[in-house]
């Protein structure tokens, strides 16, 4: 349990650790999760209280989440935030199978999004606000942006809903289709290849 006296000594948890009960005044936030009544850490770290007026939110700090950074040639899971003429925003989710305990902000820009013809990509043809992608990480050109790229057939849109707010399935490299409403979409689909097949081979 939280000792909240005890200012000075950070205080070291690990996962899965009963940190406190969970009710209006304490609240969980990241690094942390409710069960039950009570706030567990996920992670092994540091405990952050941060007092808001009326509540404090527990927050836990990893202590290797910087022990991984996107790396140039990086398979990674990002969520696109914005899209227009010439870019796509995103955030970096994973690096291979690793969620990230940290946001990273990754740019998509309009050369990267295919190998061929890419002076006739359309951005809002490729991507949605709210997409997952698989990218992967470019060289950086800029400080704390990553450069992504879609530009193999395994890499693009791997999960996209349609306006009501239904999982769509893939239909073809280029569309993805709503199964309630038969609405088709464009995107840069990802060739996903099933686990049972990638298993046979």
């Amino acid at each position: 349990m939280m000792d909240e006296n005890n200012e000075e000594q950070p205080l070291i948890c690990v996962p899965g650790q009963r940190l406190c009960l969970s009710n209006k005044v304490n609240l969980p936030g990241p690094g942390t999760y409710e069960l039950g009544g009570y706030i567990y850490s996920k992670l092994a770290g540091t405990v952050e209280i941060l007092d808001d007026e009326n509540a404090k939110t527990i927050v836990v700090h990893s202590t290797v989440e910087q022990s991984i950074v996107p790396a140039p040639g990086d398979l990674v899971t990002a969520m696109v935030t914005l899209v227009n003429q010439r870019f796509c925003k995103c955030i970096l989710k994973c690096i291979g199978d690793v969620v990230l305990t940290r946001p990273y902000r990754g740019i998509l820009r309009k050369e990267d999004v295919k190998a061929t013809l890419k002076d006739k990509v359309e951005l809002y043809k490729s991507f949605r606000p709210g997409d997952i992608i698989l990218a992967r990480v470019l060289p950086m050109t800029e400080a704390h942006v990553y450069s992504l790229s879609t530009a193999e057939n395994e890499l693009g849109v791997v999960v996209a809903h349609s306006q009501e707010g239904i999982s769509m399935i893939p239909i073809s490299w280029t569309e993805m289709q709503c199964p309630k409403t038969l609405v088709k979409e464009y995107r840069k689909v990802a060739k996903v290849v099933p686990e049972q097949i990638a298993l046979e081979n």
